[in-house]
Parts: structure tokens; sequence; C-alpha cells
């Protein structure tokens, strides 16, 4: 089922009109030391714009968690503000442990230069965490881009903040982000990788920061 699932967001990558990319990192964080494939897709329409992204983490044996998300914006006129719907969800293999789907609804501002060359959004979101004791919960996504250097160098990432009853840590407040920096060798391939600032999560309290280095091919 895994290896269907994996194969099946292959081929939504490949088959449509789309920015895709797909990424491979090797976590040095305390305790990780393994391989992670994200593949990430993001399209704009007339309407507003779809992306998503699919992550796998991998032992000596194989996947071993699997995550994904899919949002939807949907443009209010001709404003920078638009509808955001949300779904996450995915499961840990080692444990075995489901990650609950979670559903989210709310509103964007969304920003970018005359030249797109940077930009950011910022949404604000009720989040449905099926299956918590808590399941009614708030969500503060920031998403940002900056192109340097002729496009030779990009910043990029994601901040996340939200409520989600944690009973092993006694917290229910979470925070996450991933900054990458990335050098493009040419249009298809770059050099780089990330760090997972984190609080609170995945039942591990406290901050932590957790280094990448990867690659990434532009389908």
């Amino acid at each position: 089922m895994k290896k269907f699932f994996f194969i099946f967001m292959l081929v939504i990558a490949f088959n449509i009109n789309a920015q895709t990319n797909l990424q491979l990192h090797y976590d040095f964080g305390s305790g990780r030391k393994y391989l992670t494939s994200t593949v990430e897709m993001f399209k704009p329409d007339t309407l507003g714009s779809t992306f998503l992204f699919v992550d796998f983490n991998y032992s000596a044996a194989g996947p071993t968690e699997g995550y994904w998300e899919i949002a939807r914006e949907l443009n209010i006129r001709n404003t920078p503000f638009s509808v955001h719907v949300e779904y996450n969800g995915g499961l840990n293999a080692l444990i075995p442990l489901q990650i609950n789907n979670a559903y989210l609804l709310g509103g964007t501002y969304s920003w970018n230069s005359a030249d797109f060359s940077k930009g950011f959004s910022l949404s604000a979101m009720y989040k449905l965490i099926q299956g918590n004791k808590s399941p009614h919960n708030f969500q503060l996504t920031s998403v940002w881009y900056v192109n340097m250097l002729n496009d030779k160098l990009s910043l990029t990432g994601f901040a996340d903040f939200w409520r989600e009853k944690q009973l092993f840590i006694g917290t229910s407040y979470i925070f996450m982000s991933e900054p990458q920096l990335w050098y493009n060798i040419n249009k298809s391939f770059s050099v780089g990788g990330e760090v997972e600032l984190s609080y609170n999560f995945a039942g591990s309290a406290g901050f932590k920061v957790c280094p990448t280095l990867g690659v990434k091919w532009n389908l």
C-alpha cells in the first residue's frame, strides 16, 4: 500500500502542468541520521493555486514514515487575499503510529514583488485534528521565497505555529520552521539543504535544531 501511494504521488507530479521538484535530504539531527525524500508541487491557475508535498523517511530497510499535505487557495477577486483549504496526514511504521487526519480552513494574505524574485504569504486557519482529545484548534503559517544573484541562490521556507494536545509531554502549543538555502547549478539541479527548527514537535519536548544536506531536481 505504501509503495502504491508513493508511485501514485509521483504520477501526479509528472503528469500535470505544474512547478514540481524532487528533493533528497540527509538529516544530521540528534537521533536521526536518515534520508528524507520530498516530492513538492505548486500549480497556479485562474482561480487560485494548489500546493502539495509528500515526505518519506528511510532506514536501511526502506521507508519508515510517510507524511503529506495538500492545500488549495481560492482567490478573492483581485485582492491579495484568498480562501485556504488544507489536509494533512501520514503514518509512522516504526512505532506503529498514524499521524491524525487534520483539516484546515482559513484565509491567506499573499505578496510577490513585481519581478517575482521574492514573496511571502501569511495564513490564519481553524484546524480540526481528527481523533485528538481536543480536536478544535488553530494554525498560523508563513511561507517565503527570495531569489538572489541572478537566480543562482534561493532562500525558501515556512513556519507553522499551532495548537495540538500532546498527552505525553503535557503541552498544546507547537512550532516548526524549515528555512532552506539552495545554490542553483542550473534550472534543473540545485544543492543545499535546510534546518528544521522545532519546539514541542512530534512528542519531543523543548527546542530542537536538525540540519540537513540536500539535492533538488526540478522536474
